[in-house]
């Protein structure tokens, strides 16, 4: 089985921010994001990890809608009029 990995990249001067990630550990990647912002010592600003965990939460693939479980049912058109 073949497993898709997300590139999200950053640049910031001379700093290169560049988190590669699958779907299994996205929640991961935003934890990792609030550290390095929470880092007085990177460059990365809360600003630049709240840009970035968007994107993240924005790629992710959307689940499948559930069934409805409601069916319409009508009468046959003849007896509409």
């Amino acid at each position: 089985m073949q497993q898709d990995i997300n590139v999200l990249a950053l640049v910031k001067g001379k700093e290169r921010y560049i988190f590669l990630y699958n779907d299994e550990n996205r929640r991961e990647v935003l934890r990792v994001l609030g550290r390095y912002a929470s880092n007085p010592e990177l460059s990365l600003t809360w600003y630049d990890a709240a840009v970035l965990s968007q994107k993240i939460r924005r790629s992710e693939p959307k689940p499948a809608a559930p069934p409805s479980r409601i069916k319409a049912v009508l009468p046959p058109e003849d007896e509409l009029l």
